[in-house]
């Protein structure tokens, strides 16, 4: 028997553009009401990123987090993962200000650095497309931008969680990022079994097929040991997130989606919520006869410590 598939939903990130889709979540409001509805819809995780909400802007302003944060736990008993990735150009302490600050659950933790990069989406648009003046310098930035996670970053990272009893969910970009997830785990920064995703077709990581997203379950399997993670995948754009949702299921991972991650439901066709891209992989799973996790159900199975111990 599988495990009950745990589905988190990536609610509004930090590099999905206004100029995208209409139906991003900006507004504080507008990001925790997304949040309880995709919960509502089988997410038993949520990933926050807060926004500027005058234009859309990627935001490390803890205020914001806290309106959000609140907000949710009022209304939801959903598991809230906030991101420590933050806004591009944020550095490593507005990062991870949001632990220490907070309290939450789970952190998102990026193990290693790249040219994380978007530029490519800016052929798509002319100057009258955009909504706000910074999305397109935003987008051709990214072409020069190192998303900074080095060895000393992550250690100093991890120290942190660890300290506010926050579990980190490692994100891993490339094969190499798991080798750098066995080193945490070797010099006791990391305790197993460690929760891990990998993120499948970034610009300047692994690709998102099939074939990749095996390699990367194979390698943390021989480098790692089955027995000590549990996995997670992102597919970045269409059709990738419901492309490696689908093996996720089969294999017995668990899934990502949402509007940070993927903008469209299906093929030229925009989702028009974080819920209907979560409904969508309740779907499939029921299809593979694989049960949803509810939030207490995943708490329990990653070994968190309960959202009453939170500090929002």
């Amino acid at each position: 028997m599988m495990d009950k598939l745990i589905i988190t939903a990536a609610i509004t990130g930090g590099v999905t553009m206004p100029v995208q889709t209409p139906y991003l979540p900006i507004t504080p409001q507008q990001i925790a009401d997304e949040a309880v509805r995709a919960a509502e819809a089988g997410a038993a995780s949520v990933h926050i990123h807060a926004r500027n909400p005058k234009d859309g802007s990627p935001s490390s302003d803890l205020e914001i987090y806290r309106e959000i944060l609140t907000s949710i736990k009022e209304r939801s008993d959903v598991i809230v993962c906030i991101t420590t990735g933050g806004a591009l150009n944020a550095t490593k302490e507005q990062r991870i200000s949001v632990v220490p600050t907070f309290k939450p659950e789970l952190a998102s933790f990026n193990v290693g650095s790249m040219n994380f990069s978007i530029h490519p989406i800016a052929k798509r648009y002319s100057d009258e497309d955009y909504k706000y003046p910074w999305e397109k310098d935003f987008i051709e930035m990214t072409r020069d931008f190192v998303f900074r996670n080095t060895f000393a970053d992550s250690e100093y990272f991890c120290q942190i969680m660890n300290e506010n009893n926050t579990r980190p969910e490692c994100e891993v970009y490339d094969v190499g990022h798991i080798y750098n997830v066995k080193y945490l785990i070797r010099n006791g920064f990391l305790k197993t079994p460690i929760w891990m995703q990998f993120v499948m077709g970034t610009l300047g990581g692994i690709g998102a097929s099939l074939e990749d997203t095996m390699y990367m379950k194979q390698t943390a399997d021989r480098i790692i040991g089955k027995e000590n993670y549990h996995w997670s995948v992102i597919g970045v754009g269409y059709p990738n997130e419901f492309q490696v949702a689908t093996l996720s299921i089969m294999m017995g991972g668990h899934v990502r989606v949402g509007l940070e991650d993927n903008i469209f439901i299906e093929k030229g066709v925009l989702a028009k919520s974080n819920a209907e891209l979560v409904e969508k992989v309740v779907r499939i799973a029921k299809e593979f006869g694989r049960d949803i996790a509810s939030p207490e159900e995943a708490r329990e199975f990653l070994g968190l410590k309960g959202k009453e111990h939170v500090a929002y």
